[in-house]
């Protein structure tokens, strides 16, 4: 069994799913850990679930 991350687009950005043949829902979804998302959250185009959940209270 692969891992898998959730993952959110970042405000403003459309980022397309290739293993649902859509765009990532602005709510995340579960993605398997692969080189594509890897690209994606490099490039600032996505943040991880736990990134967010991490960022502290009042920070901008």
């Amino acid at each position: 069994m692969s891992t898998r991350i959730t993952v959110l687009p970042v405000a403003g950005r459309a980022v397309p799913d290739p293993q649902a043949g859509d765009l990532l829902p602005a709510e995340g979804r579960e993605v398997p850990d692969n080189a594509w998302w890897r690209r994606r959250l490099a490039d600032g185009d996505i943040i991880t679930k736990a990134a967010k959940a991490a960022k502290p209270k009042g920070a901008k």
